[in-house]
């Protein structure tokens, strides 16, 4: 685990949890579509971590957004079955051949394309859940699944431009 989380990751962790505290969760356009970076916190770890300490980051991470948020544990259940899902769906589209030298799934190192083949299902995933549960149930069904959808663009929308802002690219990519 030291060698797969180690100070630079615990770093950036504190640098999403605190942009969406502080920042993103002021990002809301028309009351529709809300920004959820933290969760391109999990989505970025590196391939290499075992699924067990995904599970374990993201349930750290949903409980803390939870107490900033007085959630209840929404984000907490959210970000654990993204984390769970998401080995899943990286194994779905590596090409057969598998990647070279890539530590972490971002847009510099795999591409835009992949990355939003990505990360688009993941982030809906998770969002819906989040506002499946804030609603109380599926008596609001299309209009959840709307404000999923957009806040899942907003949210991949901010998580590209972090990338490219900060991110630098791999060596051999």
């Amino acid at each position: 685990m030291i060698n797969s989380l180690n100070i630079k990751q615990v770093f950036i962790w504190v640098i999403f949890i605190a942009s969406q505290i502080l920042f993103a969760q002021n990002i809301i356009l028309y009351n529709k579509a809300f920004c959820f970076m933290y969760v391109g916190f999990i989505l970025l770890l590196p391939i290499s971590v075992s699924r067990n300490y995904v599970l374990l980051i993201a349930a750290f991470t949903g409980f803390v957004i939870d107490i900033f948020y007085n959630s209840l544990g929404t984000h907490m259940a959210a970000t654990i079955l993204m984390a769970f899902i998401r080995p899943l769906w990286i194994n779905a589209i590596t090409p057969r051949g598998g990647y070279e030298n890539i530590e972490s799934p971002t847009a510099k190192d795999l591409g835009l394309a992949w990355f939003l083949a990505y990360s688009l299902p993941l982030v809906f995933i998770h969002l819906c859940l989040v506002f499946f549960i804030e609603a109380g149930g599926f008596h609001m069904f299309f209009f959840v699944i709307f404000k999923a959808i957009t806040s899942t663009f907003l949210t991949v929308f901010v998580l590209i431009i972090i990338q490219y802002l900060f991110y630098s690219k791999g060596r051999f990519s």
